[in-house]
Formats: structure tokens, C-alpha cells, sequence
């Protein structure tokens, strides 16, 4: 009996089961909560803010071949001119591409699939930091990371820094 059967292809078994995405790791890179106007603010009553939300990815290459891709999510809430809150999280994973994925998919798995793995628990850093800043949980709505991939793309056309960094 062989160590290592192959799958009769010629090719290395290891190679074939690797997954074609692996999660390495997990985590906030950075993150700030501001309640600039409490405690006034609480004794306003209901105080119903306007809130604007940004969102970026970004991905580089690490020395070992693997990518760390962060997720940045910007909450600018507003009153009346009046900052109510504003929450900023870059939450981060990194990410090993298995040798199924051609080198040309690259740039799409890490800027589309990738924030979408980390979007969940990125949502859930936010909504539980607005509850615990005294106001009702900010639960945001799923992103689509594609479009924001056609964005991405559409604005690297100008002259730019490649949106995967070395």
C-alpha cells in the first residue's frame, strides 16, 4: 500500500483537498466608539439621527503567500448639525487561497467573498457597541460587495494605488 495514493491524475493529493478559501484568522484591527454628546443627548428624549454609513475593502499580500483583507466600516450619526455618534471598525481576516483559485480570480474572491465571511461579526461589533453607547442597537443591512467591487474597480481605471497592495 502507497503514503500517499494520489488521485490517479499524476497530480498531489494535498494539493486537490486543500479548500479553496481558508479563514486563518479573524479580528479588529481598529475601532473607535464616540458619544460625543452625552449625557445631553439622553435627555433629549427621542433623538432620531440621520446616520451615514461608508464602506471599504482593501486587501494586501502578506510575506507568506496568504492575504489579510479589512473590512472598514464608518457610522456617522447626526442631529441637527450635532454629532450623535460616530463608530469606526476596520475588522480584518486572514486569508489563505487554495491553488484551485487561478491567480486572475484573485482580486474578486479577496474583494467580494472575503468581506462577506467578515461581514457578520463586523455587524455585530457595531450593533452591539451603539446598544452598549446608550442608544437601540444599529443592526446594518448586508452590503453587496460586489457592486462595491464594480465601484472599486470602475475608480482604479483613474490613475491610482492598485486596490490589492504588495
Amino acid at each position: 500500500m502507497a503514503d500517499n495514493p494520489g488521485n490517479g491524475s499524476g497530480q498531489n493529493a494535498a494539493s486537490t483537498d486543500q479548500p479553496p478559501l481558508m479563514v486563518k484568522g479573524q479580528y479588529i484591527k481598529d475601532f473607535s466608539f464616540e458619544n460625543p454628546s452625552a449625557p445631553e443627548v439622553f435627555m433629549q428624549g427621542d433623538v432620531s439621527p440621520q446616520v451615514d454609513i461608508s464602506v471599504n475593502v482593501e486587501a494586501r499580500r502578506l510575506p507568506n503567500a496568504d492575504y489579510e483583507v479589512v473590512l472598514s466600516i464608518k457610522v456617522d450619526a447626526k442631529s441637527k448639525d450635532k454629532a450623535v455618534f460616530l463608530c469606526e471598525l476596520a475588522y480584518a481576516g486572514v486569508f489563505a487561497l487554495g491553488p484551485i483559485i487561478p491567480q486572475d480570480q484573485h482580486q474578486g474572491v479577496l474583494l467580494i467573498e472575503c468581506p462577506r465571511l467578515l461581514f457578520p461579526f463586523a455587524r455585530a461589533i457595531i450593533a452591539d457597541a451603539t446598544r452598549e453607547g446608550g442608544f437601540p442597537p444599529l443592526t446594518l443591512q448586508p452590503i453587496d460587495f460586489f457592486s462595491l467591487f464594480q465601484q472599486q474597480m470602475q475608480a482604479q481605471q483613474a490613475p491610482r494605488s492598485p486596490i490589492i497592495k504588495p
